[in-house]
């Protein structure tokens, strides 16, 4: 009885290992598909993922826009009642020609800064002189790594 169940348990396993080289054999012939497949899921998950993260920045986008259009017309605002501050001890055509004055002043001033940080700013030294060398290595010009 106990040499059956030797037989019995042997053939067991026999036929477990059988089905184990099958199913891996059978794995190893679905893995092209199930590549492509998780290919294909991570692709819909992103462009899903880039669609949600386009409208949220479109929005953010559109906030700034309306906040800058509100932000110009406070400017008017202020302004105007800059202008009406100082009437109240000046005439008014004098106190719009102060307000009108500062501002230009303030206008001039910001455009000197930038003038100044586009001087700064210059040419791309670093980009240029890496084409230049990129282009000698080409003609076999310089000294380079071989």
């Amino acid at each position: 009885m106990s040499g059956e169940t030797r037989s019995e348990g042997a053939s067991d396993s026999q036929r477990s290992a059988g089905r184990d080289r099958r199913s891996l054999i059978q794995l190893i012939k679905d893995l092209p598909g199930l590549i492509v497949a998780l290919l294909k899921a991570e692709l819909a998950q992103l462009k899903a993922e880039l669609v949600h993260k386009a409208t949220n920045a479109g929005i953010g986008i559109g906030m700034f826009v309306v906040a800058a259009m509100l932000l110009f017309f406070m400017l008017g605002v202020l302004v105007t009642a800059a202008i009406a501050g100082i009437a109240v001890a000046l005439p008014v055509w004098l106190s719009a020609l102060i307000v009108a004055a500062g501002l230009l002043v303030l206008i001039a001033v910001l455009v000197l800064i930038g003038i100044r940080m586009f001087k700064r700013a210059g040419q791309p030294l670093k980009t240029v002189d890496s084409v230049k060398q990129d282009v000698n290595a080409v003609k076999g010009l310089g000294d380079y790594d071989h």
